[in-house]
């Protein structure tokens, strides 16, 4: 299967650089042309109707979220590319979309390509941009969606509404405020890195709890936390006093 590309990017070198490696080292890609301003770029993709998009997430005209929020119904995939950790990059992961970082790698680009070809349900890929653009116009992190792959496909929940995290291997159960229990093909570590930011501490090797979900901490026993929905959660030795100073600053 052939994927028809188009850049979005208005760094010269940067064009130049992922042209070069679309061209010389990922088979069947057809690059369709490049833009480098919000106007040029929503005119080029719907000139050329492409299968993705390469789009920059910082542009001297606007952002590539502006390009995006002009198509109703976006029918092309999306690899979001930036120089550096953006502040738009967490609300890309919580909504499961692709992004590289520049200088892009090449085993890395090859790897979103390999995705990219396998193609996309375009309700649920719609559901991915509907919660990006959602999550960018939010400022408050905890108010975010997070987009959760499970057995029975896509759920969105707020980042606040999660009690705790536990690992079961290579996936991650989540306990849920008013929700079953949810099982998701997401590593324990890939949640810590996703939410320990706004209040989620890894409490333990199989635990990372929402900090403002701690109903009570009992000391008794080796030491363990009652979280709102009265499930316990085991606390290692090693774990006890940062989570007292974090519980003290709350």
């Amino acid at each position: 299967m052939e994927l028809k590309v188009v850049i979005v990017e208005d760094e010269k070198h940067s064009i130049v650089a992922l042209n070069q490696l679309l061209v010389e080292f990922c088979e069947n890609v057809e690059v369709l042309g490049h833009a480098s301003t919000v106007e040029d770029a929503i005119e080029l993709i719907k000139t050329t109707g492409p299968d993705l998009v390469f789009l920059d997430v910082e542009l001297h005209s606007g952002t590539g979220f502006d390009i995006l929020t002009a198509f109703e119904k976006p029918d092309f995939g999306v690899i979001f590319t930036t120089a550096f950790e953006h502040y738009a990059i967490k609300a890309i992961k919580f909504s499961s979309i692709d992004y590289l970082l520049k200088p892009i790698n090449l085993e890395e680009l090859q790897k979103a390509l390999q995705k990219a070809k396998k193609g996309k349900d375009t309700k649920l890929y719609l559901s991915k941009i509907k919660n990006l653009v959602e999550n960018i116009q939010d400022e408050n992190l905890r108010d975010r969606k997070i987009c959760l792959s499970t057995l029975e496909g896509l759920e969105f929940i707020k980042a606040r509404d999660i009690i705790y995290c536990k690992a079961n291997g290579a996936y991650t159960l989540l306990s849920i405020k008013n929700h079953k229990e949810t099982m998701v093909s997401k590593n324990l570590r890939e949640f810590e890195l996703l939410l320990s930011d706004i209040d989620f501490m890894r409490v333990h090797n199989s635990y990372l709890i929402n900090l403002k979900e701690v109903q009570k901490y009992i000391k008794s026993h080796g030491g363990y936390i009652i979280m709102s929905n009265d499930d316990h959660v085991q606390i290692s030795n090693l774990k006890k006093e940062d989570f007292l100073n974090r519980m003290g600053k709350l």
